[in-house]
């Protein structure tokens, strides 16, 4: 759904946008009522030879596969945001082939440290080549979020590819434990974060393969006192670099992609290869740095129901001689972003950080049955996985050497050609994490 995205910030302090609270239990809510479902699906003999799985006789009585909303109680955690609960309305709309073109899901939830809140979210899916959203929300303390975007060109069946997207978000639970491979859990600081960017991105197709991009985003970050009852604020413990106070960039990147996947949402084959290089420039108090890196994606149908799905990628800042923490690469969290933070899904986002990065993830995406619900099919998915990265400072460093590294299992409920939804639950030195959210981590 996104191009290149501004991952850096939303890496380093552990929220992503793509994976606020509101999305992940919008995910992992609707996942786990539908995982329910499947084990009463399951039955022996229900599988029905070329098609999806039917509904036992006292779920039909129920309509399920016919209501025109989902009522679901709503559970989201992940390791830095804690746990919300709430009460969220999914209304599906769907075509004549039973795809998916429209969710609304408006929401009432409430978190132990932000108080009771509400949420609205839409997302619209015209063709495989357009797509927007819009999702917002607010809670009595702290937290107030804004992300809306569009982009068209996907297929790159034409010359030019662009999309355009306007975020506001603040966050009071993001995490800071020092810079380096070696920041200690025992240095687990807290802040609260605001940022606001604009990003607009163009792409040249030279062909359906290759494609040359520009992307443009000017965003503003405010660096608050931390508002956890159970740690540290960052400047108490960090009075260097976790100075309190606003600040902004101003990316200009620059990338070109060989890309040969059948989807862009819900790939089974191909591959996605990007180099990039971008700087922010020392426009007034700007932020200077540069970035440069390479990302790689693989997937291997091994079988009808299974696939290979691998991913490394590679980001490096150049120069920049004291760049804020929040523009660093970061590693953590269950999103790998081209140009920003990457996965290591036994870690909460924006657990380790430094100059440079690296990582590396694994995974089989087998798919268990199909399941003729909720006015489309809807596939069930089992997704063992690994992941190893690390963070350093020096270009000259050995990247492979103190890898940190994490294994799990992910649960998966997608609805082709473009949706996915997603319970990750991975364990690494710091016990367990569990992440949910909407699309593939990568």
């Amino acid at each position: 759904m996104r191009g290149v995205l501004s991952g850096h910030f939303r890496g380093a302090c552990g929220r992503l946008v793509a994976g606020t609270p509101g999305l992940r239990c919008l995910a992992g809510s609707l996942l786990g009522w539908i995982l329910c479902l499947a084990g009463a699906f399951a039955q022996p003999g229900a599988p029905q030879p070329g098609g999806p799985v039917q509904a036992p006789s006292f779920l039909n009585a129920l309509n399920f596969r016919d209501l025109p909303f989902i009522p679901i109680p709503e559970v989201g955690t992940d390791p830095n945001s804690g746990t919300t609960t709430g009460l969220l309305s999914v209304f599906l709309t769907t075509d004549e082939q039973r795809e998916i073109r429209r969710i609304l899901a408006p929401d009432v939830i409430h978190h132990p440290d932000f108080g009771f809140g509400s949420r609205g979210r839409i997302f619209s899916y015209p063709s495989e080549d357009t797509q927007w959203y819009v999702v917002g929300g607010l809670k009595q303390r702290v937290e107030r979020e804004f992300d809306a975007l569009y982009t068209t060109g996907r297929l790159r069946q034409e010359a030019w590819s662009w999309s355009v997207q306007a975020v506001y978000d603040r966050s009071g639970t993001s995490r800071f434990f020092g810079i380096g491979n070696g920041a200690r859990r025992a240095d687990q600081t807290n802040f609260v974060t605001g940022q606001a960017f604009a990003e607009v991105r163009v792409g040249w197709n030279a062909s359906h393969d290759w494609q040359v991009a520009y992307l443009l985003r000017p965003r503003w970050v405010d660096v608050e006192a931390g508002v956890s009852r159970e740690l540290p604020s960052i400047q108490a413990v960090f009075p260097g670099t976790g100075r309190l106070g606003a600040g902004y960039d101003l990316l200009n990147l620059l990338s070109v992609t060989y890309d040969t996947r059948d989807s862009l949402d819900v790939p089974t084959r191909g591959v996605a290869l990007a180099a990039y290089a971008g700087v922010s420039p020392p426009v007034g108090s700007a932020a200077s740095y540069s970035v440069a890196g390479i990302d790689a994606r693989h997937f291997w149908p091994v079988a009808r129901d299974l696939i290979v799905a691998s991913h490394a990628a590679l980001r490096t800042m150049p120069t920049g001689v004291t760049p804020p923490f929040w523009a660093l690469g970061s590693l953590g969290g269950d999103r790998s972003v081209l140009a920003g933070a990457q996965p290591l899904r036994g870690f909460g986002a924006g657990r380790f950080i430094d100059r440079n990065a690296v990582s590396a993830s694994l995974e089989l995406r087998y798919t268990m049955l199909d399941l003729d619900l909720f006015k489309t099919t809807l596939s069930v998915e089992l997704a063992p996985f690994v992941e190893v990265g690390r963070v350093y400072h020096d270009l000259t460093g050995n990247p492979l050497a103190s890898l940190h590294a994490v294994g799990g299992l992910g649960f998966r409920a997608v609805a082709r050609p473009f949706i996915v939804g997603y319970v990750d639950i991975g364990y690494g030195s710091e016990g367990l994490a569990v992440f949910s959210g909407i699309k593939y981590p990568f």
